[in-house]
This record gives C-alpha cells, sequence and structure tokens, in this order.
C-alpha cells in the first residue's frame, strides 16, 4: 500500500525526516518496499494564468498564448493542447525547467513563433494514465474556480498538486490487513513514535426524512455480518476539490467524481471498501444481498458484461442482480453527472466468496482485496456516517434521517493473557512487567495486571491478535528485535549429506548436461487436453477447483508436455535447436478425491533441430532417434542394473511415432519409453520433428544395481574381431546384443555394433548385422586361438537362438 507522509502528518507530529521514518517501520511492523517524492527532480514547474489565446498564423492546430507566470511581463506559450482557454488556471513548465522522464523544457520557435515553455499536462510531470483524472486525458491541467481563487502565479506547481510528498510502499503481510488504512497505519506509526493520534472527526446533519422511508435493505448473515445503506438527496455531481483529488493520485486512485472519490477516500481512511447507487436508476426501492443465480448476468463497471456463479454474493434490487458485492459495481447504477440522489452502502461481506468472485472474475480490486483480509468491523458504519457527512459538504446533498441497517451485530473484545515469565522464557530476555506495560500503552491496548500476568483487550482495529504468542510478537517488535539476545543453537550437530535419491537425481542431471542438454523447470499445471498424454501410469490427472487460469487446470501426468511448451516456445523465437530436459515430479489419482494422489518421481528429455552446428570441417548433424537413444543408453549405463536394459518397439504408444518408439525395459520392470514425437502431435505444437525420452526415477532409484567399484587398466592389449550375421528382419539388434554378451564369457569387454544392411544380395526378409567384438584378459595376453574359439562360440549360440548364419 502506498502512504502518504503528508496525510500521516494529520494524524501525527511527525518531524523525522521520511527516510528514517521508513526504516523505523521496516525494523517494527512491515517491510517498506519503496520511499519517494513524486515530483523527482522536476524544477521549475509554476502556477500560471492564461491572459489569452489567439490562433497561429501557420498552423490549424496551434495556438499562441500569453501567461500571467507571476513576473514582470507575460510568458508566450506556443501550444497544441485541445482544451486551452483565456482565463484558466494552468501549469507551466519554464524555460530551463526539468518534468517527467527528466525531460528539459527549452525556449524555441515553433513554426516561426516564440515558445518559452509548455502547459503541462499531468501525465508530462509523472502521472500514470490510470491515475490523471479522466476529464484530462488528452489535453492540459486546468484548476477549477474554486481552487485557482487560492492560488496565485508563479507559485510552485508541484507542491500545489502534492507531487513534493513523500510516499512509501508498505509490503503488507495478510495478518496486518489493518494497514491497508491511513487509520490503521496511524496507530502503528504512533506505537512505533510513542505519540497519540489524533483520528478524522467530522460532523453529520439530517434532514427530518427517515431513510428508512426512501429504501429498504435486507441481508442473510451468512453473506454480510454487517450492511447498512444511507440516503443522500439533491447531489451535485461534479469534481472534487484539489485536496481530494491530491490525496487520492497520490495513493494511487485516480479521481473520478466528488461522489466516487469520497468512497474512495473511506476505504483509504478507514480499510472500508464502500459502494455509491443511483437511488433513481434502482428498479425497484429495495437493495438486498444475496446468491447469485448460476450464469446471471451483471455488466460491471469497466463495461464488461460478465457471468456470475452460484457461489458469488451480489447486491440485488427487485429481481435484477446490480452489482458483485465488495468486487465492483454494476453500470447500471453508476452514479453519473445525470444523478441526483444516491444510496451509500456499507458492509461486511463473508471472504471466502468475494475472494472466489474476484478470482473468477479476474476483478481483483482494491475494494476485494481489503475484504478478503478482513476489515475493522467497528468502523464499518462510522465510515458510511463519515462518507453521507463528505457528500452533503461536497456535493451539496442533503441526508436523510438514519441509516437502514438490514444487519448487523455487537463486537465483544477477546481477552488474551500473557505473563511476564512466558514472553522471558519465548524471547530469550528479562524483560520487566513495567515494560511489557509501556509496550500494551504505546499500543493503546485495555489490560488489567495480576502477578505479572497480563490481561489485554484487543480492540477492534487488530483482529489479527487472538493468542499470546501474537502479544509476545506485539511486545518484542516494539520492544526492539535488535535487543533481543543473540544465541548460538545448541545440539548434537550431524554432518549433512545427500540421500542416495538425491545422489541419484544429481547425477541424472550432470550427465545429462555433460550430453548436452540444458535443464528446464516447466508448470506442473497445464490443460486438461495436455493433462493426459504421454502417461507412463495408470490414473488420471487431477482437476483444481480453482484453477488461476484456463492453461492451469489440472496436474501433469507427464514431464513432456511442458518441454514440448518449452520447444514451441523456442521455435516461434527461431531458437530451432533445442536440447533440454527435466526432473520434476508427476501427479496420478485413482480417483478417489480423499486421497492424496501419488506424487512420482520423472526424467524426461528433447531434441529438436540439429545438435552440432556446422563448421569449415563439418557438416551440421541433426538430432535423430539414435542420438536420443545414445544419450538414454549412456545414462542408463551410468546406473549400472543389475539387469539388462532393452528396448522393445512400441507402435500404439499416444501421441508417439508408431514406427520410431521403443519402451525402456530393465529386465521386465518398465521404466520409460524413447521415440519421435507423433508428426500430428508436432503439428498441434507448431514445432520441428522433434525427439523425446521419459524415465521413471522411482522405478530406476528401487531397481538393484552394481556398487560402483574400481576395476585397473588392462596391461595387455585388447583383441578385436568382427562378426557379421544374417538374421530375421524382425529381430531386435538389442536381443542379439544380449546373446553375444551372455555367451562372449569373462573376456569380452565390449560390443559395438558398426554395420546395419538389407538391400542387394540379402534375401528380403533378413538383415545382415555388424558386431565389433573386443576382449581383454587382465591377467595374460589372449592368444588367436582362445579368442576365435569364443567367437565360435557367440557364432553357435546365435545361430541356436535366432537362426543367425555367418556371412
Amino acid at each position: 500500500m502506498k502512504v502518504s507522509v503528508n496525510w500521516l502528518r494529520d494524524y501525527l507530529p511527525i518531524a523525522l525526516p521520511a527516510s528514517e521514518l521508513a526504516e523505523k517501520i521496516s525494523r517494527t511492523a512491515v517491510e517498506v518496499e519503496g520511499q519517494y517524492q513524486p515530483k523527482g527532480n522536476m524544477k521549475k514547474v509554476v502556477i500560471a494564468k492564461v491572459l489569452s489565446v489567439v490562433p497561429h498564423p501557420d498552423s490549424d492546430h496551434l495556438v499562441i498564448t500569453q501567461l500571467d507566470a507571476g513576473e514582470d511581463e507575460p510568458i508566450q506559450v506556443v501550444t497544441g493542447a485541445p482544451n486551452v482557454a483565456e482565463g484558466q488556471t494552468v501549469v507551466l513548465a519554464k524555460h530551463g525547467s526539468v518534468i517527467g522522464d527528466n525531460k528539459k523544457i527549452r525556449k524555441g520557435k515553433l513554426r516561426g513563433e516564440l515558445s518559452n515553455g509548455m502547459i503541462a499536462a499531468l501525465q508530462e510531470l509523472g502521472f500514470e494514465d490510470k491515475v490523471a483524472p479522466k476529464d484530462f486525458e488528452d489535453g492540459i491541467w486546468v484548476f477549477n474556480d474554486i481552487d485557482a481563487a487560492d492560488l496565485q502565479p508563479g507559485e510552485d506547481a508541484l507542491t500545489v498538486l502534492g507531487l513534493d510528498d513523500d510516499v512509501l510502499e508498505t509490503g503488507i503481510t495478510p495478518n496486518r490487513a489493518d494497514l491497508f488504512s491511513m487509520n490503521g497505519t496511524a496507530w502503528e506509526v504512533a506505537a512505533i513514535l510513542s505519540e497519540e493520534p489524533t483520528l478524522p472527526t467530522f460532523e453529520l446533519n439530517e434532514t427530518e426524512e427517515p431513510t428508512s422511508d426512501v429504501i429498504e435493505a435486507t441481508a442473510p448473515a451468512e453473506l454480510a455480518s454487517k450492511y447498512a445503506v444511507r440516503v443522500v438527496k439533491n447531489v451535485t455531481v461534479k469534481d472534487s476539490p484539489l485536496w481530494l483529488q491530491r490525496r487520492l493520485w497520490t495513493m494511487g486512485i485516480r479521481p473520478i467524481s466528488n461522489i466516487v472519490d469520497i468512497t474512495n477516500y473511506m476505504l483509504l481512511m478507514y480499510g472500508q471498501p464502500m459502494h455509491a447507487f443511483d437511488l433513481n436508476a434502482l428498479p425497484e426501492a429495495e437493495v438486498h444481498v444475496r446468491r447469485a443465480h448460476d450464469k446471471e448476468a451483471i455488466k460491471t463497471l469497466d463495461g464488461v458484461a460478465r457471468e456470475a456463479s452460484a457461489d458469488d454474493i451480489v447486491i440485488a434490487s427487485g429481481d435484477e442482480a446490480l452489482m458483485f458485492a465488495g468486487v465492483m459495481g454494476g453500470e447500471s447504477t453508476e452514479v453519473t453527472h445525470a444523478t441526483t440522489d444516491i444510496v451509500l452502502e456499507g458492509a461486511i461481506f463473508e471472504p471466502k466468496s468475494i475472494r472466489h468472485t474476484a478470482r473468477d472474475q479476474s476483478l481483483h480490486s482494491e475494494a476485494s482485496m481489503r475484504f478478503e483480509r478482513g476489515v475493522n468491523v467497528e468502523d464499518t458504519f462510522t465510515a458510511l456516517d463519515h462518507a453521507a457527512a463528505l457528500v452533503a459538504e461536497l456535493a451539496d446533498g442533503q441526508v436523510t434521517a438514519g441509516r437502514v441497517v438490514a444487519q448487523d451485530y455487537a463486537y465483544e473484545a477477546p481477552v488474551v493473557d500473557v505473563s511476564v515469565d512466558r514472553v522471558n522464557h519465548v524471547l530469550g530476555t528479562t524483560i520487566t512487567a513495567a515494560e511489557i506495560a509501556a509496550v500494551f500503552d504505546r499500543l493503546f491496548f485495555d489490560y488489567e495486571e495480576n502477578d505479572n500476568v497480563f490481561s489485554v483487550t484487543i480492540p477492534s482495529r487488530r483482529w489479527d491478535i487472538t493468542i499470546a504468542a501474537d502479544l509476545i510478537e506485539e511486545i518484542a517488535r516494539l520492544y526492539g528485535f535488535d535487543n533481543l539476545p543473540a544465541t548460538l543453537p545448541t545440539g548434537e550437530t550431524t554432518p549433512g549429506k545427500l540421500t542416495p535419491k538425491q545422489q541419484l537425481v544429481r547425477a541424472s542431471r550432470h550427465a545429462l548436461e555433460g550430453l548436452g542438454l540444458n535443464q528446464a523447470i516447466s508448470y506442473v499445471l497445464t490443460t486438461p487436453e495436455k493433462a493426459d498424454r504421454f502417461k507412463l501410469h495408470e490414473g488420471e490427472p487431477i482437476q483444481l477447483d480453482y484453477p488461476m487460469s484456463q492453461d492451469r487446470q489440472q496436474t501433469r501426468s507427464s514431464l513432456l508436455t511442458g518441454l514440448l511448451d518449452d520447444v514451441a516456445y523456442n521455435v516461434a523465437r527461431k531458437q530451432t535447436d533445442v536440447a533440454l530436459y527435466e526432473q520434476g515430479r508427476v501427479f496420478v489419482s485413482d480417483g478417489d478425491l480423499t486421497k492424496r494422489p501419488q506424487e512420482i518421481e520423472h526424467l524426461a528429455g528433447v531434441l529438436s533441430g540439429n545438435i552440432t552446428e556446422r563448421t569449415w570441417v563439418q557438416k551440421a548433424q541433426a538430432a535423430d532417434f539414435y542420438v536420443l537413444k545414445g544419450i538414454v543408453e549412456q545414462l542408463l549405463k551410468n546406473y549400472d542394473f543389475v539387469e539388462p536394459v532393452h528396448f522393445v518397439a512400441n507402435t500404439v504408444r499416444a501421441d508417439m511415432h508408431p514406427g520410431r518408439t521403443a519402451d525402456i525395459y530393465v529386465g521386465n520392470t518398465l521404466i520409460g519409453f524413447v521415440g519421435q514425437i507423433h508428426p500430428m502431435t508436432a503439428k498441434e505444437y507448431r514445432i520441428n520433428e522433434t525427439f523425446a525420452f521419459e524415465l521413471n526415477l522411482d522405478e530406476i532409484i528401487a531397481l538393484p544395481k552394481h556398487q560402483g567399484r574400481y576395476e585397473a587398466i588392462s596391461r595387455y592389449p585388447a583383441v578385436s574381431r568382427d562378426l557379421a550375421i544374417l538374421v530375421d528382419r524382425d529381430v531386435p539388434a538389442s536381443r542379439i546384443e544380449e546373446a553375444i554378451q551372455q555367451a562372449g564369457g569373462k573376456h569380452l569387454h565390449d560390443i559395438v555394433i558398426f554395420d546395419v544392411y538389407t538391400g542387394g544380395n540379402v534375401p528380403s526378409d533378413m538383415k545382415s548385422v555388424a558386431f565389433g567384438l573386443t576382449f581383454i584378459n587382465a591377467e595374460q595376453t589372449m592368444l588367436d586361438e582362445e579368442t576365435n574359439q569364443t567367437v565360435d562360440h557367440i557364432a553357435g549360440a546365435l545361430a541356436e537362438q535366432f537362426g543367425a548364419e555367418i556371412r
């Protein structure tokens, strides 16, 4: 929240600089995320009065103005402002001035006419478009006659506009919602500075006409614990006086009209959201709070037609829903310049419903933010009365007699006990009862003390305090966190280390990064269409009750959906060479919503485009199935499973290419798959030919593995043999490799497939596969006779198992 220090000085005598105040608040209450003066380094910006306006002789959209800026001679300024007129009081940036964005204003000629400055719009003084008053969106700022009467030409315009105010931006935590108001902030700063705040007062004059004769109101307690309305008649809707507009735009709220501005002023002052209806626009002379009908139509103040759900709270009149309660008003009863009679509403709505509506309708407003976190229940009707008094003062209205109260309850202040011993035990201090009493005095908490036990009555403005620990926190922060003793932790220490699971996950990441893949982190939530793709497990994804967006509705069943989104993101930006991996969890449920879903660790990767760039010595190498399979094989080899790894072709896995996909098994355990993304799926994602794998890390962790051991490099030379065989085309090379490994004996060190051939001189139902075999005997040099016998034994085993023929 933005806090105006000038406004805060209405409550308290603050003499210290804003930077020191900000530091005290940060050390004691909440973090001050920023502190600044809106004027920045602007200078030489003054109040001026327009003496004359004449057309420019050489332009149909420029005019020449003479301005009284408090100097001996008028200042001539050429301007294209569409709303400039004689007699206006405006803002003048003189020659040599500096305005917003560090823009320097110099005298010069425009179409041959001398211009000695610039008549400024608020946006040119650094105002954001969302804050600058709407009436002056396309033109210069003009003071109204009442405000102009108190201004003198040459007066510092930055001070007049409040731009020399110090603004603090506080990062308010959920438990300190009381600081979403100037009153609450004043109480807090008063406690920090050991001062007593002076809260605003008002005088409310009413007519003799009872409000109950004008309007009726009803509200069920489960929807609105407090609800009341007031009526103000014969109002004049116009611009607010400068002091009110200045307070609003300093706090980041755009001035609209005096009626709307007063409701926003109450929101900032009391933290109490309010709303004003045009009484004559109500369908009936009554308002009532109710649940919305499903798909009930409401057109909100932003001009958007929306559909309510049955969980929303609405304010209705007759059969028509007028607005989303506590979130945003409706267009049908909006206060306009034609409005003469208004209804002011003050309420406390059920927070969960407000939160649901704000999220469901994407309408997170200043009002909804406060209702969600809580408001001061004793200020609700006070703010309503204060608003009515201000409307009478600033809009010349007549307030009817009394409130129409539809729902109310009496606040019962809780009493929380805390002992001196407990405070010192928790804080490690030796604070005395007198020091604790002084803290409660600074907070203006009523209390009784008996045998070093304080019974503290909690005021309604501090609804966050409910237990003794809350009071101890209050004592600690006002006593001073810096004053608490520092101690080292006690107890036995143990060296930290990674668990076996953490070691395997980290080793997997290092291996994939060493093989050229970069880590990606994707959203756990995705669309219903993507949530069920590339599944390795039985079960269903989990649907969120209140998703953050349409693209984040269900939990993922696979990591590949997120990685393909990443590939698409890169390809859309002309980055077509992509190599990514992700390690994370997938979530599946058996449909029983009373049970927590399974969270399963997965590891996945994708390759798309080229894996090596073109250079003067080599051509670019495109990613393909075998490149990715090699990466996966190296990763699996690092795990050193006891059982063999083999790949089995899979032609039915959804969203994968039926001829270029294989399931991965360790023994009889399925641990994942590798292959090419189906061309239709790739087209849907708008990506090029892409290859992917996904592994179940939980299964991999559970499988038995060899213990890592060192083997000395043999002192004796290796012996190589090539073995080419003819075998049925449908026999996977991996099965042949397993058979060679089993038959090769203890000296067979390595097997490499270096050729696969089909075509001429080979029967159409056969293929030729050539293996390079490496033998090493660590104890002595292998003889040719021993090597040949082993190769013959391998050939016999292949002939027996697969009917293989030696070529």
